[in-house]
């Protein structure tokens, strides 16, 4: 109503201003003042009805306008928006009742992984002369998602676990070997009653023994490994299972889900470098700000082109990021429009922090950004620093000295931003990719510290609409969209999802009214695994287990799964284009031929 007014004025001077200047020169002809009078009247008439009958403004006319990183018409786009009824208050959105900062009665949940009587200890369970190797995919939480699943087949075969072996070889080109990203003697003497470890295979006689390379189908059961691994184990002693992730199922009963949790939350602690260096960034951070958010943006080149999404960027954006996309000979195209209305595109930069402003978080937050090169650069995250200018990344708050032993190890630097993102008060993620979801299981795990998952598929609708509404009613929506989206307790049905993200089966309940009083969740879990002790008795709480023989929905996920450019599909070997480059030149792609079922189920 108020740009229609303010159009009203304007073609009331627009028509009255040349009648009165010819008043004014022709006096004699003031008897033809009510004829004239008559005729601005019916313009003026006419105008309104025109008006009227005219949409407002196109919202992705002006979404595409909002990509300034893009186009070159910044100056058009601030005069749209000042013209708009849609503003941004500088303190965000006052209609939240919340607490931002934890998680609705938390408080009555907490991580719970210890074994029960009835599972079987390693002493009891582990048979001579069968060894069992593994050889992890793709990036750091990839890679950890093997780790975790080869102590479960591990126990499943009755085998001895050799220390996986990381990927060295394929697109991350990292040398990094399993004790430098993962404190070893730990592993092995926190897990030593469940699977006994070792560092290397052993000779039988004077003989190496030679391990039997295979690989098992995605999401194999504990029955899938006893058929098809079991016997070769027996013959040959030691198997190596290779691309090992994502190759154990979430359909497993409780005792081996809770030992996943025991390797993930408790086993599986970083090198102390890392773990030190972790702590300096979070500590900077706090000494400006009590709370901080941290957001894991992904919103790098090469998730934008294999999503098929299109971001308003013409001829120039669809050529750059179809480039990219033909790397992946076996995916097929998408409509980006209908990608989008489904929720399969991250939100930009300028959405995110929409979101984020809408939820209640004022302009005065601290948010720490985990995320490779932005597409589109400085100019895509200014919208993002304008709304949250106390903005830092581990470039901000390192120096390059200090980062110099981890800059060159693209998992090393996953994981500053891993321990960062789990210290932070509320996480916030931009995917559905491994490190989202292993962080978000885990922030279940200890505490349900708020996790946010844009409900982008309801969000996309009410962005592309913004402009036609108040930034009351847009908040409003966002807070109503985004309920059950927030890491709450229980917001995720048992058994639903992916088991790293759900991890249900560890995930304990107070039976009582009131929450369990000398419960002590530690806060510093990140950088505390050497305590290595669950932080409930098991039979104090009532677990959430999982429900077997096929109840559980295994979740495909139609995401690039991977973590800023964790890609484990095969590409032709070839260094980025220059636009492309990281912090690293040495980044390859692999030779491996592609799997596609693995590309769009990860």
């Amino acid at each position: 109503m108020k740009n229609r007014k303010q159009r009203h004025e304007t073609a009331a001077v627009f028509i009255g201003l040349p009648i009165i200047l010819l008043f004014r020169r022709r006096r004699r002809i003031y008897h033809l003042l009510p004829f004239l009078s008559a005729l601005s009247g019916a313009f003026l008439l006419l105008f309104t009805f025109l008006s009227y009958l005219s949409p407002p403004i196109n919202s992705r006319h002006l979404h595409f306008i909002s990509r300034s990183s893009f186009n070159n018409g910044t100056e058009f786009r601030k005069k749209l928006l000042e013209e708009q009824v849609f503003r941004v208050p500088m303190g965000g959105g006052s209609l939240s009742s919340r607490d931002l900062w934890n998680s609705k009665k938390s408080n009555f949940y907490h991580g719970c992984s210890v074994a029960t009587d009835q599972f079987s200890t390693a002493e009891v369970n582990t048979l001579p002369n069968r060894y069992l190797l593994i050889a992890t995919s793709g990036g750091l939480n990839q890679q950890r998602t093997g780790i975790i699943d080869a102590v479960v087949a591990a126990h499943i075969l009755n085998a001895i676990l050799v220390i996986p072996k990381l990927d060295q070889e394929s697109y991350w080109n990292d040398s990094s070997d399993f004790s430098e990203i993962f404190d070893v003697n730990w592993f092995i003497s926190y897990l030593s009653k469940d699977v006994k470890i070792i560092k290397d295979l052993p000779r039988m006689g004077n003989k190496l023994i030679k391990p039997h390379t295979t690989r098992v189908p995605r999401k194999c059961n504990a029955k899938c490994y006893q058929t098809r691994i079991q016997p070769i184990l027996i013959k040959k002693h030691a198997v190596q299972l290779t691309k090992f992730d994502y190759r154990l199922s979430n359909r497993l009963d409780t005792e081996l889900q809770k030992l996943r949790c025991r390797v993930n939350y408790h086993a599986l602690k970083f090198t102390d470098p890392i773990i030190e260096m972790g702590r300096k960034l979070v500590e900077r951070i706090r000494k400006n700000s009590k709370h901080f958010l941290a957001l894991h943006l992904r919103f790098e080149s090469d998730m934008l082109a294999f999503s098929g999404c299109y971001y308003g960027g013409g001829e120039k954006e669809r050529l750059e990021l179809g480039k990219i996309r033909k790397r992946w000979k076996t995916l097929h195209s998408r409509n980006p429009d209908k990608e989008r209305r489904n929720g399969k595109c991250p939100l930009t930069p300028e959405e995110v922090g929409l979101m984020l402003r809408a939820l209640g978080f004022g302009n005065d937050v601290h948010i720490y950004i985990a995320s490779g090169e932005i597409y589109g650069g400085e100019e895509t995250l200014a919208p993002l620093k304008a709304f949250f200018p106390n903005f830092y990344t581990k470039e901000t708050l390192a120096s390059k000295e200090e980062l110099a032993p981890f800059s060159s190890f693209s998992s090393r630097m996953a994981a500053l931003d891993f321990i960062v993102c789990d210290e932070s008060d509320v996480f916030v993620s931009n995917n559905n990719g491994n490190m989202a979801r292993m962080l978000a299981g885990r922030r279940r795990y200890f505490g349900h510290k708020p996790t946010i998952r844009p409900n982008a598929k309801k969000l996309y609708k009410l962005f592309m609409d913004r402009n036609n509404m108040t930034w009351e009613e847009f908040a409003s929506h966002v807070q109503n969209y985004q309920i059950g989206f927030m890491g709450d307790p229980m917001e995720v049905k048992q058994g639903r999802g992916e088991f790293h993200e759900n991890p249900s089966a560890c995930i304990c309940e107070e039976s009582n009214d009131k929450p369990k009083e000398d419960i002590n969740i530690p806060g510093n879990h990140a950088m505390n695994f050497e305590k290595g002790t669950d932080s409930a008795d098991d039979g104090a709480w009532r677990s959430f287990g999982e429900v077997t023989d096929g109840q559980i929905s295994e979740d495909e996920h139609d995401w690039f799964d991977t973590d800023y450019m964790e890609n484990e599909v095969g590409i032709q070997r070839r260094v980025f284009p220059k636009h492309m480059e990281a912090d690293s030149s040495q980044l390859f792609f692999s030779t491996e031929p592609p799997e596609l079922e693995e590309i769009f189920s990860d």
